[in-house]
């Protein structure tokens, strides 16, 4: 899929909306946090729910309304600003009408945070989600059949993105992924069906059969897919990658591959063979292997919630390998670089690449490592990326990491 709708409204959000929605909300961040993770595909949900019911036309309308306004583009701003959370709680009853308080109650009971808050961290996100596909709709012309196709060619991405947990169906009324598919169904015949009857008024009535049969068997498929998914998926960007500039040393850990790596001190680490550890020793032990500011190490096993900085908690025993190896090797410092795809704008992924950078070094300072071995951190965005921004997420899965450069032995 060329464009990522759950990425594009995250990237308008912002990395630093949790921190800010934190403080402003009196909200704990990790709360914040998991309420972003229900609220960004939960009003997706909503807006293609309500395309698919027939009314795509209202939301092709809100949606270039939103686009044109520029109320997606002040976020920062929604904050203290009694206006534009009426304008994004106006937007919002568009999107859920008389559902909207409950769908505002289960995010609330979903994140642990206050009902208000929950209302006003939706009223921030329904601008975003609304004026991404006003900017699509605009750019690539789309009428209201092909705004119907478009949502629906982001469905399971939006699918995939729901926390487990939060039970959005029942608040929506829909009893199963199945009616959805079928509801959707109806929604692109009848489109098509109007849209023959005014281009092809004296075409024989047989011919209309074929694009509802297309579309059900489609449909078929995807409840089939749904179904099969594990309840408890959490889409997660990885920092795994292949060497992709000059200076990179990516790991590449084997299968089964792991192997006991010796620190100085007599502390021996699980690693892969190859990985991260495997390679930051060998370098610090090998005196001929000078210290540079182009050699980078990448994590092979540190992941992130994705479209945040907060780091897994299966992430966590890598961090303290490394925290270990610089324990071990007391005159060494590293240099954190935190590095994005190229999917959404520089701009975010300039400030999610550096969050991210710096939450490992807030977590090495939790685990003992001094400013003195901490060298700084820094976020270089989508400046390395290699694969486009239409590519496969299998292939900008490699532009995304966090690296290591040792900076002093």
């Amino acid at each position: 899929m060329s464009f990522n709708l759950i990425d594009s409204v995250r990237g308008l959000l912002g990395a630093d909306l949790v921190p800010k929605a934190s403080t402003q909300l009196h909200e704990d961040e990790s709360r914040v946090q998991r309420a972003m993770s229900g609220i960004v595909p939960a009003v997706l949900s909503g807006i293609i729910q309500k395309a698919d019911s027939g009314d795509a036309g209202r939301v092709l309308a809100m949606a270039k309304d939103t686009a044109n306004s520029g109320t997606f583009s002040s976020l920062s701003n929604f904050f203290g600003n009694n206006s534009l959370l009426e304008r994004g709680t106006d937007l919002l009853k568009g999107i859920f009408g008389g559902r909207m308080n409950d769908v505002v109650n289960l995010i609330s009971n979903f994140a642990g945070i206050k009902s208000s808050s929950a209302a006003s961290l939706m009223s921030i996100t329904a601008p975003a989600a609304l004026g991404a596909i006003g900017v699509q709709a605009t750019s690539t012309n789309m009428d209201e059949r092909s705004l119907v196709s478009f949502l629906d060619n982001q469905k399971d991405t939006v699918m995939h993105a729901m926390p487990s947990g939060l039970n959005l169906a029942g608040i929506m009324g829909l009893s199963s992924v199945g009616n959805m598919a079928h509801r959707h169904s109806n929604v692109i015949s009848g489109v098509t069906e109007q849209v023959r009857g005014s281009h092809n008024a004296g075409r024989k009535k047989s011919s209309t059969w074929v694009m509802p049969v297309v579309v059900i068997l489609a449909a078929l498929g995807l409840v089939w897919y749904f179904s099969n998914l594990k309840n408890n998926r959490i889409e997660r960007d990885t920092t795994m990658a292949a060497p992709t500039e000059p200076g990179r040393i990516a790991a590449s850990p084997t299968a089964p591959g792991t192997v006991k790596v010796k620190l100085p001190n007599g502390v021996e680490l699980n690693a892969y063979r190859n990985g991260i550890e495997d390679q930051l020793v060998s370098f610090l032990n090998d005196p001929a292997r000078k210290v540079d500011n182009n050699t980078w190490f990448d994590f092979d096993k540190l992941n992130f919630e994705t479209g945040s900085s907060m780091i897994t908690p299966e992430s966590m025993p890598q961090i303290r390998n490394i925290a270990a190896i610089l324990k071990a090797f007391p005159n060494a410092s590293i240099k954190i670089g935190g590095y994005t795809d190229k999917t959404g704008n520089e701009p975010a992924n300039l400030k999610l690449s550096q969050a991210r950078a710096d939450a490992v070094v807030a977590e090495l300072r939790s685990n003992g490592i001094s400013n003195a071995q901490l060298a700084g951190a820094e976020g270089y965005g989508s400046k390395y990326a290699k694969a486009g921004a239409n590519a496969s997420d299998e292939q900008r899965k490699m532009d995304r990491r966090i690296s290591v450069s040792v900076r002093k032995k």
